[in-house]
């Protein structure tokens, strides 16, 4: 097996092994947690949660550009005095931005439990933001083992600082949100240390490089307003029903949503290995592997859904506080499908090909759909079961927006395999939704049958393809 090969199973291994880890603890997480604590405290942890996952924004893109710039380069080739100056600099916009909102936040607003959560919000920003940088570095010169160790640590220092908490009796999400700045804090100082030749470097080899620094912003920011946008078309929905009912209705949706993105861990594992190594990856190899791929994963997420059944069957008799809102699971489980494709394959790929430009005009296109719907769902119609909907529905399109645009870069047909699965996750929301017993499960089996039978030939040229690719190392 030559180097190339070597480098790809190992960095796979180190990844999953990191993901597995993570799939653990948030599944733990999301059994223990929600049964403990009441649904109001729920509520606002994942708000806070939901808060913290866009403090990325406040990097402008830094991060990213270093990621794309840099993405398929050796650690040991890179300057470390240039990277050494970054790290400060970004630092310092961190503390000057998280000071901001600290201050905004004790005066302009009231309400205590929201206060307390921009705060710590404040606090993630710095936290996550500096830590940003050494983890894009280690993610884009393909440094797997190292980023696993970070996230590996992070993991099981918040779900034993969690566990911990719960079993002398705390039942209050501000501790649990602490225990996760305090995960998140070490997790920094461990990737300090991983980069160490990058952080401590003499004080005289410092120097304020705004060249480089815009270089950076300018290739990263449509990159982190492509991320950003991506997320907000789910964010909006969440704001909307958050504003438009309370608390407790955003934390029953946001643990149908947390068990639904569980397996979009392993989803994104891969993602985070590929994008380097197609950096490395001859142009005229992009479409078969593609093709190879996008068949592969299919198959596999199409045959996921089926999970949905036996999961909402044993979390409504686990958690029965919640038992109500486990039916809007069938509205979005589906989501894996689109969110999968996209993370994995379309993405990647996009970002291999330098089309951040079009990822965040189709964002921002997803976005203002999702504005101009969650107007109407959730203010106009107040209509919780259409809002849930929406979320599908837009993460679809773009999807199918996204996937038709690169299949004319890559000159491939992908129509028919679209409308395959959007007619495969149409019929799974329907049975989902409509027919409560075994049955459902039952018929959406036979339609997924029916979808392999359609699918054997290009199945089975996949399998082909994967053997060849394997053992040319294409792949890597």
């Amino acid at each position: 097996m030559n180097k190339k090969a070597q480098l790809f199973l190992k960095g796979f291994s180190y990844s999953m092994t990191a993901n597995v880890i993570s799939l653990l603890i948030s599944t733990l997480v999301i059994l223990i947690v929600p049964k403990l604590i009441g649904v109001e405290d729920y509520g606002y942890w994942q708000l806070y949660l939901f808060y913290a996952s866009y403090v990325g924004f406040f990097q402008f893109g830094w991060n990213d550009g270093i990621y794309l710039r840099y993405g398929g380069k050796e650690y040991d080739s890179l300057d470390k005095k240039v990277f050494f100056s970054q790290f400060w600099m970004l630092t310092m916009s961190q503390l000057i931005i998280a000071a901001i909102i600290f201050l905004l936040s004790i005066y302009f607003i009231d309400e205590i439990e929201r206060q307390f959560i921009l705060i710590m919000v404040a606090v993630s920003i710095v936290i996550m933001g500096v830590r940003a940088m050494p983890i894009y570095i280690l993610q884009a010169t393909n440094r797997v083992k190292q980023f696993a160790m970070i996230i590996i640590l992070e993991r099981i220092l918040y779900f034993f600082l969690v566990i911990l908490l719960l079993f002398i009796g705390v039942r209050e999400y501000k501790l649990m949100v602490v225990a996760d700045i305090i995960a998140k804090l070490i997790s920094l100082f461990y990737a300090m240390y991983i980069c160490r030749e990058i952080v401590f470097c003499k004080v005289s080899a410092f120097n304020f490089n705004f060249k480089e620094a815009i270089d950076n912003i300018t290739v990263g920011v449509k990159l982190m307003f492509a991320s950003i946008a991506s997320m907000l078309i789910i964010g909006v929905v969440r704001f909307g029903i958050e504003r438009s009912w309370d608390v407790e209705v955003f934390g029953k949706l946001s643990l149908t949503l947390v068990l639904s993105n569980v397996m979009l861990l392993f989803i994104n594992t891969v993602g985070i290995i590929i994008f380097p190594i197609l950096r490395r990856t001859d142009k005229e190899k992009l479409s078969s592997i593609y093709v190879t791929m996008r068949d592969f994963l299919m198959v596999i997420l199409l045959g996921a859904l089926v999970f949905y059944y036996p999961i909402k069957d044993l979390m409504s008799v686990w958690l029965p506080k919640y038992q109500e809102s486990m039916i809007y699971m069938a509205l979005v489980f589906p989501m894996c499908l689109y969110e999968g494709k996209m993370a994995l394959l379309i993405n990647t790929y996009l970002k291999t090909l330098r089309k951040e430009k079009m990822m965040l005009k189709i964002n921002i296109i997803s976005l203002v759909l999702s504005v101009l719907i969650t107007i109407f769902t959730t203010v106009v119609f107040k209509n919780l079961n259409l809002a849930i909907t929406s979320i599908v529905i837009i993460l679809a399109f773009r999807c199918v927006f996204s996937e038709v645009y690169l299949s004319r870069i890559l000159k491939i047909s992908v129509c028919k395999d679209i409308f395959l699965e959007l007619t495969m996750s149409m019929i799974f929301m329907l049975t989902g939704w409509f027919i409560k017993s075994f049955v459902g499960i039952f018929l959406y089996v036979i339609f997924y049958i029916i979808y392999l039978v359609a699918k054997r030939k290009d199945i089975k040229s996949s399998i082909k393809n994967i053997k060849i690719l394997m053992k040319a190392h294409s792949l890597v």
